[in-house]
């Protein structure tokens, strides 16, 4: 019986710290207005933390606010954070980060990853949400041309916002051929959402 009584006593406490590890590991949260409307982002510093910390050193420093979605691909991904309205580049504050992608996860719709040239370690600010799923843009290898594209986060509200900005006719402006939205679709601002419990309020009187 003791013995029992013991493994109950072990359960618990392990259970109670499995609850308490995962209430502390929450992952960081970003709300991303733009002129379309508000999206939320969930960031998986547990899978991208490289990734992760860099994208939110220029949230922190305001980086993003006022940028645009530059380049907009229906039925693949949007692309922003590196162009001005005026679609001047944005240099870029911090060196190039290493790739992830060989983290497990997967250019799935709704994803948020890291954009690059074509050397697979060279990602600075600029990002694209995936639009639809994007299988090609997995990791498969080590090589330069199978490394794939950093996912390191996913929309959890405001998927609609990414539909709209997706649907926007799109055309030749500033340096580019093709592909940048016809009107000017900004980034106002993304700032890091606060993961406190809210303080207890007092009920109104009845």
């Amino acid at each position: 019986e003791s013995s029992m009584k013991h493994l109950f006593a072990s359960t618990a406490a392990l259970l109670l710290a499995i609850t308490f590890q995962t209430v502390h590991a929450e992952n960081p949260k970003v709300s991303m207005e733009t002129s379309k409307g508000a999206v939320v982002i969930e960031l998986y510093a547990d899978k991208a933390p490289v990734s992760v910390e860099n994208f939110l050193r220029y949230v922190n420093d305001n980086a993003y606010d006022g940028t645009v979605f530059h380049r907009v691909i229906k039925g693949f991904m949007n692309q922003g954070g590196g162009f001005t309205p005026d679609l001047q580049k944005k240099p870029a504050k911090y060196p190039p980060i290493k790739n992830e992608a060989d983290n497990g996860l997967k250019n799935k719709r709704g994803t948020i990853a890291m954009a690059r040239t074509n050397d697979p370690n060279s990602a600075t600010n600029q990002f694209f949400i995936n639009t639809v799923d994007n299988a090609f843009l997995d990791h498969k290898d080590r090589s330069t041309r199978g490394w794939g594209y950093t996912v390191f986060g996913e929309v959890t509200e405001g998927m609609e916002v990414m539909d709209a900005i997706a649907a926007t006719r799109t055309g030749p402006r500033g340096p580019f051929r093709s592909d940048v939205p016809l009107e000017t679709i900004e980034i106002i601002s993304i700032k890091v959402v606060a993961t406190e419990a809210p303080a207890a309020t007092e009920e109104p009187a009845k």
